[in-house]
């Protein structure tokens, strides 16, 4: 037995003229079709913390693979490196655990891999306040995003970058400043601490233009359906 409200739904899809009934189930036919297919394609974001590489006592190099990347001129530092630095940018730019990395020798460092898109990572100027960091998100050798950050030896600072559909990132720090509370450490360089690098495994899919037709057909037949049972009634 239907309840009121069904009755009227079915009320309101009997009076309409035929053409607005097809109109609306062909509509949400197709809406259902890219809603189901949408849900599918949100991939989860991931968190790199660089606390779960090997542990060592001061720094190494960042492994490739690691979290899926391939890592150029990155290295990875631990306590006993804060330990040696404490009070300077390394200490500060621990966000998460007793880990994160920096570009060796303040040069430029890159991370590539397939197709990904980069959310956030937190900042820190090692050495330098004021430091400059530029970071390129680049797809087939093409820039497609940047964006130029200045970062103190202070406090971290978490960094939007929101890069879509990229296969590398290359970093870029230069400038700064050394503030007077460091200048006994004899510490000099344009390194930046790099913690909690967060992106998405897959970029964002888009379903195929191969799937068009197969949505259409799909919302044909269920408004074909429909007006055939409504033909029948009325004759």
């Amino acid at each position: 037995m239907c309840n009121k409200k069904s009755t009227n739904i079915i009320k309101i899809y009997y009076y309409m003229s035929i053409p607005t009934v097809a109109k609306k189930l062909s509509t949400a036919a197709i809406a259902a079709t890219v809603i189901v297919l949408g849900i599918g394609a949100v991939a989860q974001a991931t968190v790199l913390t660089f606390d779960d590489i090997a542990p060592i006592s001061d720094f190494d190099e960042i492994p490739n693979g690691y979290g899926g990347f391939n890592w150029d001129n990155f290295s990875y530092y631990g306590n006993g490196r804060t330990e040696k630095l404490a009070r300077t940018g390394y200490e500060k730019g621990l966000v998460s655990g007793d880990y994160a990395a920096f570009n060796g020798f303040g040069n430029p460092a890159l991370v590539s891999d397939s197709v990904f898109d980069f959310n956030s990572a937190y900042l820190t100027a090692t050495w330098y306040d004021r430091l400059s960091v530029t970071v390129e998100g680049l797809k087939s050798g093409a820039t497609l995003y940047s964006k130029t950050v200045v970062v103190d030896t202070t406090q971290p600072t978490l960094v939007n970058f929101d890069y879509f559909g990229v296969d590398e990132l290359k970093f870029t720090s230069f400038g700064g400043v050394q503030p007077d509370y460091l200048i006994k450490t004899l510490g000099r360089g344009t390194q930046f601490a790099l913690d909690n690098f967060t992106f998405n495994e897959k970029a964002t899919s888009v379903p195929e233009p191969t799937l068009l037709p197969a949505l259409l057909s799909i919302a044909a037949l269920s408004g074909g359906s429909v007006l055939r049972r409504k033909q029948l009634k009325q004759s």
